[in-house]
């Protein structure tokens, strides 16, 4: 089945709001929900006869600053049907929400988890999930629970050191009267 044609099974169960924006004639050819969808969007993609998307390959996460958005792209595959799509998912950088898919494709639980560390995105009902002072979110798998912001946002400032560990190398050898300027 051919990008287009799902996009087009999508529309057809759930509407012209249901895809956002797409680019179906490309080598990673992908379509946008909205986040308020994606959880049934994604159960559909999931069980319906016709797609059988059976493996979440990768979930990325992306910053927008400029658009003040974040973007979780889930790429999935039919490895019964051999087709293959990328779903974008967008959400305020100030209120990034978006619906865990944990329980439909077992890998959304460690890569909800490292797009939540690195960008902040949260998943809502994640399986692996604490409460702290940034709210309910999944569980940090990459960064201590201490870690202050997500570095993968594009405008982080990385910490000069944490806990008396410098943060770079490279800042104290630039800082030597011998090091090439």
């Amino acid at each position: 089945m051919s990008p287009s044609d799902i996009a087009q099974l999508i529309l057809q169960r759930f509407g012209p709001h249901a895809v956002t924006a797409s680019s179906l004639d490309t080598l990673h050819p992908w379509i946008a929900v909205p986040a308020a969808h994606w959880l049934e969007i994604a159960a559909f993609l999931r069980n319906d006869h016709q797609l059988q998307f059976d493996l979440l390959r990768c979930l990325t996460g992306l910053d927008y600053p400029d658009r003040r958005q974040l973007c979780a792209a889930y790429d999935l595959l039919s490895f019964d049907l051999g087709h293959e799509l990328c779903i974008k998912v967008s959400v305020p950088r100030d209120h990034p929400e978006i619906p865990s898919v944990a329980h439909l494709w077992r890998a959304a639980d460690w890569h909800e988890r490292e797009t939540f560390d690195l960008l902040g995105i949260r998943f809502t009902n994640h399986p692996d999930s604490v409460t702290d002072h940034l709210g309910t979110h999944p569980r940090r798998i990459l960064l201590p629970d201490d870690w202050v912001g997500h570095p993968l946002r594009k405008d982080y400032a990385f910490p000069r050191e944490y806990h008396g560990i410098p943060g770079s190398v490279e800042l104290d050898w630039a800082q030597k009267s011998d090091y090439p300027k």
